[in-house]
């Protein structure tokens, strides 16, 4: 079995990895199909990681994930052999405080795929074969390997709605138009937002953004007040979702909001300035939002049924003997929005 592992900042190995051992109680093993390369993955790749979260040992990458059943243990009698399910990382202990009182993705126990937070580090989903739980796994027939695996970064959005609270009628801000941003889109527009404004510094994520749904698509590298009449009047947006991470972001998303506007924070690029002052003149809501769990099974959901259609964030895949390429294609946001690793010889397509 060969999984990718990052080293250090640009040392990523396709490396052998011991056999994983037969499916115990409520556990199965999974033939991985498809990867998603996520945001946090790149910082992993471009960077040893982000903010203070730093890899301090070889990790191996990947949440984003979907498979065939190989092989079931005992008490996972609901899927069967050869079944496409989609992967959920979030591993909660069911245990903690925060678990018991309905906060599982803030599980003090969590053991989250491909995650450099803990030490030693949790290892990640890219890899031909993964021993999963069978709670973990959601069945994804109707869909493609490809489309099963973005369950995971449609549940964080979905989660970020959560947050949001109710967005019938609302003008809704995307600062940020990654694969993120523009599921948030799409999930805004399917939540009842009225209006969808998106801002990016690259034409290509913000034509995908429209794609998606976006009315308005401003491109703030080629004019950098393109925002500026969203904030007349003490400003005319209902919900900003930051999903860049970036503080410029932050700051022009805020002063687009209206009074007792509400912003949803998602991209995770480090420590950022508050315009605090704004915060508080404006009564603002300010929410994180972090991971998801229960959202996954809902993210699967929607994908079957058609009600999220995210064919058009789909832009390249790669199989894994160029998983070094697939992760230098992802970091270009003027032709990449999600980047795919096929696992399997019976998912493996050329390189785009």
């Amino acid at each position: 079995m060969r999984a990718i592992v990052i080293h250090g900042a640009q040392d990523l190995r396709i490396e052998p990895q011991k056999a994983v051992a037969d499916p115990g109680p409520g556990e199965v093993l999974v033939d991985v199909a498809m990867g998603g390369i996520c945001g946090s993955d790149l910082h992993y790749y471009n960077h040893g990681g982000f903010g203070a979260v730093r890899l301090r040992e070889p990790m191996v990458l990947g949440h984003e994930v979907s498979g065939r059943i190989a092989a079931l243990g005992s008490d996972a009698s609901d899927l069967s052999i050869g079944q496409l399910v989609a992967v959920s990382p979030s591993r909660p202990c069911r245990a903690c405080q925060f678990c018991l009182r309905g906060q599982p993705n803030h599980c003090e126990n969590m053991r989250f795929y491909g995650s450099a937070m803990p030490f030693p580090h949790i290892q990640g989903a890219f890899r031909q074969q993964l021993l999963a739980q069978a709670s973990q796994c959601v069945p994804a027939d109707g869909l493609s390997p490809e489309v099963a695996a973005m369950a995971e970064p449609l549940a964080v959005c979905l989660h970020a709605l959560r947050q949001a609270g109710d967005l019938v009628g609302k003008t809704v801000l995307v600062t940020g138009c990654g694969p993120i941003g523009a599921l948030t889109i799409l999930a805004a527009r399917r939540a009842g937002a009225e209006r969808i404004i998106a801002t990016d510094l690259s034409a290509f994520t913000l034509d995908v953004a429209s794609q998606c749904g976006a009315d308005v698509a401003l491109n703030l590298a080629k004019d950098s007040d393109a925002l500026t009449p969203f904030t007349a009047g003490k400003g005319q947006v209902d919900v900003h979702f930051e999903c860049s991470g970036a503080p410029a972001a932050l700051a022009t998303g805020i002063s687009a909001l209206r009074p007792q506007g509400t912003l949803i924070q998602l991209g995770m690029g480090g420590d950022m300035t508050v315009p605090m002052q704004a915060i508080t003149a404006k009564e603002l809501t300010v929410r994180g939002s972090f991971r998801f769990h229960s959202e996954f099974a809902t993210a699967v959901a929607m994908l079957q049924t058609g009600l999220i259609d995210v064919s058009p964030l789909i832009t390249h895949q790669f199989d894994l003997d160029h998983a070094i390429e697939a992760f230098e294609m992802a970091k270009d946001r003027t032709q990449a929005m999600k980047v795919h690793i096929a696992f399997s010889e019976t998912h493996r397509k050329p390189v785009v």
